[in-house]
């Protein structure tokens, strides 16, 4: 979608920031959808912010990663909010007499995970059982919310069984469970639903719990003239319940193997590319069924935000096939995707121009921004990448174009102030005499600059804004450990800091 005509979604230069909800301040050792959410949304319309982009928001699984989620549908039910949980009366305060000392500013997954299933578990229990709800009579409107939910998700009978599958499995992937509900019959699936029925209840449950607290926030975050940005991963991941129920939609063996995985060739981030590891489509199956996988689940998410940015989305021109089995994404080689024939068809189903952001980093070519420009998308800019580069390059401000998104970074770089201590001499060099500054307040250079472009939206990570160096970044591509943990406080959100940001919007038309 061309957001120099999409009026109608609200002003034509958007000022935002990108935060992942994990990231809020919370008690409850992770970032959720409580009061957390609300401060920070206030905090947005303070400072003249009219965007707000997050990460993908699915179940994420072994790494944590939002973008390898179990689901391409389900939510994330690590940010649900305890607290709303206690105005319903599913959970009280002796449910948190055990809970672990938090660091503020950085998620232990292992120990939030452990504590949140616990808490959410007890909830079910009240939720479902009327005669252990400790004085909870019952909620006849939030019971019907839930059921009227159940019969409108398509997509939760298959989620809720495969995490239960998972559970009965210890976990293991689908690919290594017992064969009756790795390739279940009718019959079968109807045995272990039965068999399973609690535990695919609850599974119900979250999902029910996630989708009543976003849309609430969404609702909240829409009525003060902000804007959410979503982000879909091109692929999903190969332990997913996407893989598990559509097998011929992805390039599988009999035994339910890649044949062949993605990733991308070496580029900035790696000198030996990104093994990413996710099963790649079986695009002949998806162009028999009018890729209507594929359309439900941009339909759905679009639900979820206003914007969508995707994820690696050369993958719709090129994509990059790794041979199952190598240890690098090096030995790879370009397939062609149905690109144009895909949007083509995507922009008829919605009846309405797409309100999708191209992610095009990386290795591109003629064809992925010819893509990019037939449907009118908006790319990316990012100002540490104009500066990393000494010659003449579309990343530099002055080669801007108003249909794109300017980022000072984003989750995948180093925080500018890291950034800026950590690169070349000749970067430094080049950034300030671009901008004639001694780089002394260089986050604020940055942000000045972004909002400064002519791009019709300018996003900016909090980690910036907050002007933290490299301890704050939120993830290392191509190293498995320690990411998407870190978290802001409550104390951060200063008058002094919306203000400093609405003048600076203000200042550029934003």
């Amino acid at each position: 979608m061309d957001i120099t005509n999409a009026a109608e979604q609200g002003p034509k230069r958007y000022a935002g920031i990108l935060v992942h909800p994990t990231s809020f301040p919370s008690p409850y050792g992770i970032g959720d959808l409580g009061q957390g959410a609300y401060d920070f949304i206030d905090f947005l319309q303070r400072s003249g912010m009219t965007a707000w982009q997050v990460l993908p928001l699915g179940h994420t699984g072994f790494g944590d990663s939002p973008y390898q989620p179990f689901s391409s549908f389900a939510g994330q039910p690590y940010i649900i909010s305890p607290d709303h949980l206690k105005k319903l009366k599913l959970l009280y305060d002796s449910d948190f007499q055990n809970m672990p000392v938090w660091n503020p500013e950085n998620i232990d997954y292992g120990d939030a995970i452990s504590f949140k299933t616990t808490l959410l578990l007890q909830a079910y229990d009240r939720f479902m059982d009327p005669e252990i709800k400790d004085g909870f009579s019952g909620d006849p409107e939030l019971m019907k919310k839930y059921e009227d939910f159940c019969a409108t998700s398509s997509w939760l009978d298959d989620y809720a069984l495969f995490m239960a599958g998972k559970d009965y499995h210890e976990g293991a992937p689908w690919y290594l469970w017992d064969d009756d509900l790795k390739n279940p019959t009718k019959t079968q699936r109807k045995t272990w639903e039965e068999k399973l029925s609690r535990e695919i209840g609850y599974y119900k449950f979250i999902q029910f719990l996630f989708y009543y607290e976003w849309m609430e926030v969404k609702k909240y975050a829409n009525d003060r003239g902000i804007s959410i940005i979503g982000d879909i991963p091109i692929f999903v991941a190969w332990d997913s319940v996407d893989v598990w129920v559509n097998k011929k939609l992805f390039c599988l063996d009999s035994e339910g193997y890649p044949t062949v995985v993605a990733g991308v060739p070496p580029d900035y981030f790696s000198a030996t590319g990104q093994l990413w590891g996710n099963p790649l489509y079986n695009w002949k199956e998806h162009t028999k069924t009018r890729y209507e996988w594929w359309f439900n689940r941009i339909r759905h998410q679009l639900t979820l935000t206003d914007f969508l940015r995707i994820d690696h989305f050369r993958g719709f021109d090129k994509y990059w096939a790794v041979p199952y089995g190598e240890e690098t994404a090096i030995n790879g080689k370009w397939i062609e995707a149905p690109g144009e024939n895909f949007f083509t068809m995507l922009e008829a189903t919605l009846g309405y121009h797409m309100p999708i952001i191209a992610e095009d980093l990386g290795e591109i070519d003629r064809s992925v921004i010819e893509l990019r420009d037939r449907f009118g998308f908006p790319g990316m800019k990012i100002l540490q990448f104009a500066f990393e580069n000494p010659n003449e390059n579309h990343f530099l401000p002055h080669n801007h174009i108003r249909n794109c998104v300017c980022y000072t970074g984003t989750h995948d770089n180093d925080t500018t102030l890291g950034w800026y201590k950590n690169t070349y001499e000749a970067s430094r060099d080049k950034l300030r005499r671009y901008y004639s500054t001694d780089a002394s307040d260089i986050c604020w250079v940055m942000i000045r600059a972004c909002f400064g472009s002519v791009a019709n939206m300018a996003i900016v990570p909090m980690q910036d804004v907050l002007e933290l160096d490299s301890w704050a970044r939120f993830n290392r591509p191509g190293i498995a450990g320690g990411n998407w943990s870190w978290r802001f406080k409550k104390e951060d959100l200063t008058e002094h800091l919306a203000h400093r940001l609405f003048e600076t919007a203000k200042m550029f038309g934003r």
